[in-house]
């Protein structure tokens, strides 16, 4: 890793507001990428998904969703279930800001899409979250996002027939206007 990325992941944890914000979208944008650093920054990463900061809570789930596309040891594989803990941290922002970016570990290969994809079935199906309409519908949008990714008919039908065991219509209705 270069010493200016080295410097935006430190100002991404302890610069001004601003240039936390701007070294965030410098990090996202470097890692929409394969870069070939990503396991300098992994285990600080892991750590930091159990920060006491929220912030540095969800900047860890997100870096690391975009970087699973660089770990060709498949690191993610074993570490998704710390990533997917904090789609339900106890500050909602944090939980959905994690949980909209994990569908980027779906995009690393087919692994990571089955494991993602049943993470999410499994999560769309209970209601006894606060918010879980939200949680659904950012679910869908994921499931939208792979589908757009791939173009496989079985996202799509996974989506669907989620959708369809919805009983409140205003949302089923939602929730399909991501499907058309």
């Amino acid at each position: 890793m270069d010493s200016q990325m080295e410097l935006e992941f430190e100002k991404s944890k302890s610069g001004d507001k601003e240039e936390r914000f701007e070294a965030y979208q410098t990090i996202l944008e470097a890692t929409d990428q394969k870069v070939d650093w990503a396991y300098e920054v992994w285990d600080q990463l892991l750590e930091d998904l159990t920060h006491k900061d929220n912030h540095q809570r969800s900047r860890a789930a997100q870096y690391l969703a975009n970087l699973a596309k660089s770990d060709p040891d498949m690191r993610m594989m074993n570490d998704f279930p710390m990533l997917w803990e904090v789609t339900k941290d106890e500050k909602f922002v944090t939980a959905r800001h994690s949980l909209q970016s994990i569908w980027k570990v779906g995009i690393a290969g087919t692994p990571q899409k089955e494991m993602v994809m049943e993470y999410m079935v499994e999560r769309f199906k209970g209601t006894d979250e606060k918010n879980y309409t939200l949680i659904r519908n950012d679910i869908l949008q994921n499931m939208r996002n792979l589908y757009d990714h791939y173009n496989e008919e079985s996202i799509e039908q996974t989506a669907l027939d989620l959708i369809e065991t919805v009983e409140d219509k205003k949302y089923k209705k939602k929730y399909m206007g991501i499907w058309k």
